[in-house]
């Protein structure tokens, strides 16, 4: 069902980021077909969307924008039961995406000198939700609680339009855009989307920053078009690693292992452990489990890939070590003191301590944001959140004093760069 790897005894010098592989991703190879797919959007706009729409996705939609009736119509249709979860989903992001609200930081460095320290939300943005193997509604929220608590005044998303639903997006995530407010919606899906996106096509007019996650397609467009549009990161197929040891229930981490499995047969699903005894039990449980689940050929396809595995480690402080080189996605700590092991890792999108906080939780109802870095990027990439759709912008105030204070020291650096200009630039303004 699932590999082992066994890395007990292995010294200091193993490199644990190769010993844990991931799915074969290869961006590179891509980039031809969607270069290709995005100077047609550019060249040739609506035209070419609506003839990817079908070639990609089985149908031409009577129009690439969404009628904000269809968006009205899909939320008065929409289970109760649904709706109610998604205002609970929506309630608890919008609670934690306000307390990362930055206020300005003003500092004086002397009399009449002051630089402030300003956060600017983007003007305008595009959110892409996927619509492939699942209609992910939840991705809706996700992507836009963060940008209106920013203070985004132009929000866009885009959905691959659905042959079963006459060429509109998936009705679950038209009604969750209508509980948002988000009127500004398109039947585009891939990487075309994305290049809509970017140069501004039909009635989408140019964004400046794409959000959201893809399938291959749209993160090598994510890629090509970084620089003309800014996006928040390429995130790949979801993964999950599970730190856990003899205290966690295997019929828990088998659960949760599957449940990021079921999305994608690329995704990977990640054990470290040092008791041999719970990865027997896990591998049991994953057996009588996937039996049963919904999507068990998607599921065992992923479990059983080369980006899976039980990994065995000689005792916990191995195992923090081989999660930290592996940087998941989402990452699960389920050990005797549970806080005490997470509050030491540093590379994470997302960490979930303890026996009652699945990655599920934060798929849809945590508070917390699961639009995360992938393929090992949480080393150096940070999850969605409402910093995402702001920019840093320094507003500097001096006065005649304040600049006389440090005139000096200007006017000698620009000489030690030749560039006597700079200088000049300052002299001018206390010449007699």
């Amino acid at each position: 069902m699932i590999r082992r790897i066994d890395l007990r005894g292995a010294g200091p010098e193993t490199d644990y980021r190769a010993a844990v592989p991931r799915a074969d991703f290869d961006i590179e190879a891509a980039v031809p077909a969607v270069h290709a797919i995005c100077e047609a959007v550019r060249e040739r706009g609506v035209e070419a969307i609506q003839e990817f729409n079908e070639r990609f996705d089985g149908v031409r939609p009577a129009d690439v924008r969404v009628p904000v009736a269809e968006l009205r119509r899909a939320l008065d249709e929409l289970d109760p039961a649904i709706r109610a979860a998604l205002e609970e989903s929506i309630a608890r992001l919008r609670a934690t995406s306000a307390r990362e609200l930055e206020t300005d930081a003003v500092t004086d460095l002397g009399p009449g000198a002051r630089v402030t320290h300003r956060k600017v939300p983007m003007n305008r943005v595009g959110l892409y939700v996927p619509g492939g193997l699942a209609p992910l509604v939840s991705s809706v929220v996700m992507n836009t609680v963060p940008a209106q608590t920013a203070g985004v005044g132009s929000i866009a998303l885009a959905s691959p339009p659905q042959r079963e639903f006459g060429g509109l997006p998936h009705p679950s995530i038209l009604a969750a855009c209508a509980l948002l407010g988000v009127e500004e919606v398109y039947a585009v899906g891939g990487a075309q989307a994305i290049a809509m996106f970017a140069y501004g096509v039909g009635e989408c007019a140019k964004v400046d920053l794409v959000t959201g996650p893809g399938n291959i397609w749209v993160v090598t467009a994510k890629r090509l078009l970084k620089g003309l549009v800014g996006i928040d990161s390429e995130a790949g197929p979801t993964e999950i690693g599970i730190l856990a040891d003899d205290t966690a229930e295997p019929a828990h981490v088998a659960a949760d292992l599957i449940s990021q499995a079921e999305h994608d047969p690329l995704a990977a699903a990640v054990l470290v452990t040092p008791s041999e005894t719970l990865a027997d039990d896990v591998l049991a449980e994953l057996e009588k489990q996937v039996a049963v689940t919904k999507h068990v050929e998607r599921v065992r396809t992923a479990l059983t890939g080369p980006q899976s595995g039980v990994v065995l480690v000689d005792d916990l402080e191995q195992g923090l070590a081989v999660i930290d080189a592996y940087a998941a996605e989402h990452l699960e700590i389920q050990t005797r003191d549970a806080a005490a092991w997470a509050a030491r890792v540093t590379n994470a999108g997302a960490i979930f301590v303890g026996p009652h906080a699945p990655v599920s939780l934060g798929d849809y109802c945590a508070g917390s944001n699961h639009v995360l870095p992938t393929a090992g990027c949480a080393c150096h990439s940070s999850g969605l959140s409402v910093r995402a759709f702001t920019k840093s912008v320094h507003v500097i105030e001096y006065d005649r004093e304040g600049l006389a204070a440090v005139a000096d020291h200007v006017v000698t650096l620009a000489e030690a760069e030749d560039l006597p200009g700079h200088g000049d630039a300052v002299r001018v303004r206390f010449a007699d």
